[in-house]
């Protein structure tokens, strides 16, 4: 082509095409050599404009090969526009994203086009992030312990919605990019003067019926919010009022079917050679499918930063349940196997086993030092629920101020002194079961929140209005005769009653004294491996003091003892010495009775224990392991009346 006819090819349009919007604009030739370019893509590409006039379109893209330009030619011929996403070198070598809009305009003179050109670095950057987002969830979902099923079956709900939006994303894109900037020129009156095809097809109408036409009463006649507004409000008329260049993302066009679409545009001023306004140029795009993914994003967003911070949540509960039951394996009670032959002992283990395997709240009543936190682990060992903590509470040690902090948790700030967040002991027990040793202590105000969580499964964090639901098995046990706390009103009867389920009564070791010689032993075993020393005997005599002793310390004291006495035995053989107190003793021989005495003592523990009911499942003749009549018979022969 000749530099004579390209010289003479000096269409208006040209210039207003590169001064019409704040995007890079230049026109090429078929020998990909650039004719004309803007001050936007002097900026946008950082070369000088000398240096710009000696640059070709292979020079921007090394990727494009002159074959490949060709075949781009060749089509923009037939088809008038071509849309090409590739990469641009700055003066600086940094590669660009951008989406190149190619226009064919064939003039008398020379075959020619124009190129809006669209930095897409953005989009780019977009697509990372949701590629990063649902990378996160991946690794979240990966990292969770087996315990968070609740929270890893969200975050998977969520990892989809994701997924979902990502493809929503690349479908919207590949639309936008077979679209195009719409620009079409208006003189002073508002009538277009000029229209491309990308805006004719956006707003429904030919080519035809715009030219000459008002453009502000066929596409632009209302705000976004549907209320009109007089021309005199409109941007794209004050653009050839003021001489400003106008740019807009907040309003609307509306189509020849009556329907409308969000819009971006720019209206620029078009000056004469007089340097007078002679009318505005325009150009816009439809931004409905952005404004959807941005909103689709947004959700997004906020779900992931939700499930980010269940996932922190629960961590944080993860930690202090890892550090609670590092705590517990310090101050476990160190029974390693029950140990017993007791009748009455096996009997406790049967019930044992009865409850198990159901959710149904135990009560295990004893005096201290029987093994009730032995059998409350026993319980939740052989339960469903063995794969999670046993979080256990002693009630009798936590300061009344306290324990509802502990059992419930407190939110930060929630009182002096409450320098973090603190998960309590029900939600740390969630799925498995919690024991509230000495249940008896806890205060009669903070009774009714412990019998909510009993009845209901809800509760609250102090400093915190959220209702949590936690499922936990309950398994109390106190020394603390319950009934007559009920009686006092320093323990509520409901509370009472819901707790009472199932009671388990332990024995204690003065009515189970065969299992003192078996309990001796496996003492004395543990503490000569705890000490390093090698006590085998044990004589008939240390035994005879073992069993004669009643025991008001149960299990408990003769672990003591035995402790001692492994302490004190200088050679292979074990010595109580005074580990047992002579005043007990003594206090012992004094206050012998007679079989029918003790017998009659005994059935009256037990009568009014059971509130006077002799039979049924809770009965005196149940819990003695006799028949009713028998127990009648006893009672009668012993003298034993109600009262």
């Amino acid at each position: 082509m000749s530099s004579e006819k390209i010289q003479k090819w000096n269409n208006k349009w040209s210039e207003i095409a590169l001064n019409v919007s704040s995007d890079p604009v230049i026109w090429i030739l078929d020998n990909g050599n650039i004719q004309k370019f803007n001050d936007a893509f002097i900026n946008f590409s950082g070369f000088s404009r000398d240096k710009l006039k000696n640059i070709t379109l292979f020079d921007l893209d090394e990727n494009l090969s002159k074959k490949e330009w060709k075949g781009i030619w060749e089509k923009l011929r037939s088809s008038n526009s071509e849309l090409v996403e590739t990469t641009f070198n700055d003066k600086d070598g940094k590669l660009i994203h951008v989406e190149l809009n190619f226009t064919f305009v064939e003039d008398k003179d020379v075959n020619i086009s124009c190129v809006l050109i669209k930095d897409i670095s953005r989009r780019k950057a977009l697509d990372e992030k949701l590629d990063e987002a649902e990378s996160v969830l991946d690794r979240i979902v990966q990292e969770q312990s087996e315990g968070s099923k609740i929270t890893l079956s969200a975050l998977m709900e969520k990892k989809e919605a994701l997924q979902k939006l990502q493809d929503l994303q690349r479908h919207h894109e590949s639309i936008l990019q077979s679209v195009g900037d719409g620009i079409y020129g208006l003189d002073c009156q508002g009538h277009t003067t000029f229209v491309n095809a990308a805006a004719a097809r956006m707003v429904g109408w030919e080519h035809e019926e715009l030219i000459g036409k008002s453009q502000h009463d066929m596409i632009h006649h209302t705000k976004i919010d549907g209320t009109p507004f007089d021309k005199k409000e409109c941007s794209i008329y004050a653009a050839f009022k003021d001489g400003k260049v106008h740019h807009v993302e907040d309003e609307v066009f509306w189509r020849k079917d009556g329907s409308s679409f969000p819009v971006e545009y720019i209206s620029t001023p078009i000056w004469d050679e007089n340097n007078e306004i002679t009318g505005a140029v325009v150009s816009f795009k439809d931004i409905t499918r952005r404004k959807e993914a941005e909103q689709a994003l947004n959700k997004t967003n906020i779900e992931l930063k939700e499930a980010l911070s269940e996932v922190n949540q629960l961590k944080v509960r993860l930690e202090q349940e890892n550090k609670y039951l590092q705590q517990e394996i310090k101050l476990t009670h160190n029974f390693e196997e029950i140990i017993s032959q007791s009748k009455k002992f096996k009997k406790v283990l049967g019930q044992v086993e009865q409850v198990a395997k159901t959710n149904a709240t135990v009560l295990i009543l004893g005096e201290s030092g029987t093994g009730k936190e032995l059998i409350a682990r026993a319980v939740h060992n052989i339960s469903k629920r063995k794969n999670r903590p046993m979080v256990k509470v002693n009630c009798a040690t936590l300061p009344a101020t306290l324990i509802e902090s502990e059992l419930f948790g407190h939110e930060k700030g929630a009182f002096t002194g409450a320098i973090a967040r603190k998960v309590g002991r029900f939600e740390l027990a969630n799925g498995g079961s919690i024991f509230l040793d000495e249940i008896g202590e806890i205060p009669i105000e903070l009774q009714s929140k412990l019998l909510r969580v009993l009845q209901e499964g809800e509760f609250e964090r102090l400093g915190n209005s959220n209702t949590m639901k936690v499922d936990v098995r309950v398994i109390a046990a106190t020394n603390v005769n319950l009934q007559e706390a009920v009686a006092k009103g320093t323990f509520r009867e409901d509370l009472y009653y819901r707790i009472n389920v199932f009671p388990i009564i332990m024995p204690p070791l003065r009515e189970r004294k065969e299992d003192i010689p078996l309990l001796t032993r496996h003492f004395l075993l543990k503490y000569n491996t705890q000490f390093g020393k090698k006590i085998e005997v044990i004589t008939e005599r240390v035994i005879d003091s073992l069993m004669n002793y009643s025991w008001p310390g149960n299990v408990r004291e003769l672990e003591n003892v035995i402790e001692r006495a492994v302490i004190i035995s200088p050679e292979n053989k074990l010595e109580i010495g005074d580990a047992i107190p002579k005043a007990s003793n003594e206090t012992l021989e004094e206050n012998i009775v007679t079989l029918a005495d003790n017998e009659k003592s005994h059935i009256l523990k037990i009568l009014k224990h059971t509130n006077w009911r002799i039979s049924g499942q809770k009965g005196a003749a149940k819990i003695l392991a006799i028949n009713r009549t028998t127990l009648e018979a006893r009672m009668k022969k012993l003298g034993i009346e109600r009262p």
